[in-house]
């Protein structure tokens, strides 16, 4: 499968997750802003699809990035984001959502394990996010990040040169 072929566009999500469930893959989600691809983010996306049969990566579009990170970001464009993710081997699905929070990300894909970072606890997460896994029977996970790595130290970094 080419990774262009493992994005998913958001309206064959609910149609993509009932595949899965019917063929009994237990499906782990996590989610981001995935800007520049450094190896924290592949340690921790490795780390995530250990927790399950496929791992569905739920990545911040453009705007929400600019939201989130400021108005220089994202560096890389949500396509080519998406398809850089794609092409990581751990990665078996990706699906760009629009919002800041993940909340209707996650009704949709409905987790069976939901992956955040080693910085979150289950009272520091989204507690809409929260529910919206737990509703559906998922349970959430943290996974610890590489210490240093990061998109804002590899940008400061860059900046300096």
């Amino acid at each position: 499968m080419s990774s262009a072929d493992k994005i998913l566009d958001a309206a064959k999500l609910p149609a993509w997750r009932a595949q899965q469930r019917a063929s009994g893959r237990r499906v782990v989600v996590t989610n981001g802003c995935f800007d520049l691809l450094h190896a924290g983010h592949v340690s921790y996306l490795e780390s995530a699809r250990a927790e399950g049969d496929l791992l569905l990566l739920g990545l911040n579009g453009d705007d929400s990035v600019r939201q989130l990170k400021g108005p220089s970001r994202p560096v890389v464009p949500e396509a080519d984001r998406a398809r850089v993710l794609a092409g990581l081997g751990c990665v078996d699905a990706v699906c760009i959502f629009p919002e800041v929070r993940a909340i209707r990300f996650l009704e949709v894909a409905q987790p069976d394990v939901y992956v955040k970072g080693g910085d979150y606890t289950i009272d520091t997460i989204n507690q809409d996010e929260r529910r919206a896994v737990e509703s559906h029977g998922g349970r959430i996970a943290f996974i610890p990040f590489l210490p240093g790595r990061s998109t804002t130290g590899l940008l400061s970094k860059v900046q300096k040169l």
